[in-house]
């Protein structure tokens, strides 16, 4: 959901070169490491201009320290697969990405764009125990690392927690309690939930994965067969038709929609990442909530929210968390020593401030050091949230919620992944078959179950385009 990192849609002028050459499969002729000549060129997709600032101090010590010159380009997410094809296409691969979602870098490593011996050296130099193991697992193929992960945002159900304890309702932590509790909240002027249906956007199937995750429905099944028809999947599109068209508000629901809603205490629950968790605490002056009771206390939804973690449907055999894991990751033309001090120098000396520019949707999946088991996590909780006013994390939300998100991240299960389906699902992410049946089918146009069969069929069609 790296909408939901809040990811601004302007391109780094220093890339835009690269889109002159035309969007090709193949890759460039340029195979073997770049000549050593300790100079860099790293791709952000941190892109926001305070993000971008924090990157260029962290670079600006490790220049300092180690002499090595790096060029930082901020990029958007978007735009990332169409300019990583055409800078293999016309040899212009940068040495490192960062903050690369695990659909583009298995997208990548299926491109044969990657080197993956230099994630496999820091990993075992940085000490493989200090990772959390779940992160270490998804962004593998098998014994292979892709990259070094770093971070992980969570997707989230927030809910009022003063409005359902008004209802005597249970925390909507189960697709019964979750539609039971949207049915008794939605009144005149309130909805019960609010929940992605843009056809158009990444965040909704995000969003709907992380409902369907909790049902056990699968993207594909241990044949490799693609199973968005099967009666799991069928159950959570109903589900989410239900929250989403039945009890949440009309029309086409964004990303920006969504919030506000909730923001404006209009809705009851919301379905967002880990990324909303400042500006729900008032710390954010363009996204502030305006709820009638925020204009005095604008903690006061923060306050007065709950956060379910992990859901869990009726015919799954527990809870399941959906999120995203951020690597750095190395092209296969890197310059080999010069990149690997910098991820190493970014997952050690500048770990804390990189995680720092954003602890609510960066959670440390590098727990700590060898000789401090939890020195990252610690820092963590303890580092500054918000944009225009800062203040501590496990100041501003409680010790549980905190937990609940660091434990999350060894939780957390993806679509495909682990399946060895890594190129499938960074596929989706740019044909987006599943927010287009999604939208068709909270607008009216089908059925729960015609939109299962819809998916289905486009995502197999991908994946036959894919072999």
């Amino acid at each position: 959901m790296r909408t939901k990192s809040r990811r601004s849609s302007v391109i780094a002028v220093g890339i835009t070169a690269a889109l002159s050459v035309g969007l090709l499969t193949s890759c460039s002729s340029s195979t073997g490491p770049g000549k050593p000549d300790r100079e860099i060129t790293v791709w952000s997709q941190e892109n926001l201009p305070d993000r971008v600032a924090v990157t260029e101090k962290i670079i600006k010590g490790f220049e300092k320290k180690t002499g090595i010159k790096v060029h930082l380009v901020g990029v958007d997410e978007g735009q990332m697969p169409q300019l990583i094809m055409s800078a293999a296409a016309s040899g212009t691969l940068p040495d490192v990405i960062g903050a690369a979602p695990m659909g583009q870098v298995w997208q990548m490593y299926s491109n044969g764009l990657l080197n993956t011996d230099i994630p496999h050296r820091i990993i075992g130099e940085l000490g493989r125990k200090t990772f959390n193991a779940n992160a270490l697992e998804l962004t593998s193929d098998g014994a292979t690392s892709l990259g070094v992960p770093s971070d992980a945002w969570l997707q989230l159900l927030v809910y009022r927690k003063d409005q359902l304890a008004e209802k005597g309702l249970p925390a909507p932590d189960t697709y019964a309690r979750a539609t039971a509790a949207a049915k008794a909240l939605t009144t005149k002027g309130r909805y019960g939930m609010s929940a992605a249906t843009d056809p158009s956007d990444v965040f909704t199937s995000q969003s709907f994965e992380s409902l369907a995750l909790a049902n056990d429905c699968q993207l594909v099944d241990d044949q490799h067969t693609v199973a968005l028809d099967s009666s799991r999947c069928r159950t959570a599109f109903s589900t989410y038709d239900e929250l989403a068209r039945t009890y949440g508000a009309p029309g086409t629901q964004t990303v920006d929609s969504t919030r506000a809603t909730y923001f404006a205490g209009q809705s009851s629950m919301i379905i967002w990442s880990s990324f909303l968790l400042d500006e729900l605490a008032g710390l954010r002056k363009d996204a502030l909530p305006s709820c009638p009771q925020c204009k005095k206390d604008s903690q006061y939804l923060s306050h007065n929210s709950g956060i379910v973690t992990a859901m869990k449907g009726p015919d799954a055999a527990e809870p399941a968390q959906f999120g995203e894991i951020t690597s750095w990751v190395t092209t296969k033309t890197a310059e080999t020593a010069a990149s690997r001090a910098f991820i190493e120098y970014m997952m050690g000396t500048g770990y804390e401030s990189w995680f720092g520019m954003a602890p609510e949707g960066k959670i440390p999946v590098r727990n700590g050091t060898a000789a401090q088991p939890r020195r990252y996590l610690d820092t963590w909780r303890h580092s500054k949230i918000g944009v225009d006013t800062k203040k501590p994390f496990d100041q501003v939300y409680p010790p549980g919620l905190l937990n609940q998100l660091a434990a999350g991240v060894s939780h957390m299960r993806r679509w495909g992944i682990t399946q060895g389906e890594g190129a499938l699902v960074g596929a989706t992410n740019g044909e987006l078959p599943v927010p287009k049946a999604i939208g068709a089918m909270t607008s009216g146009q089908i059925s729960p179950s015609e939109a299962a069969h819809e998916a289905d069929d486009d995502v197999a069609a991908l994946q036959k385009s894919l072999q």
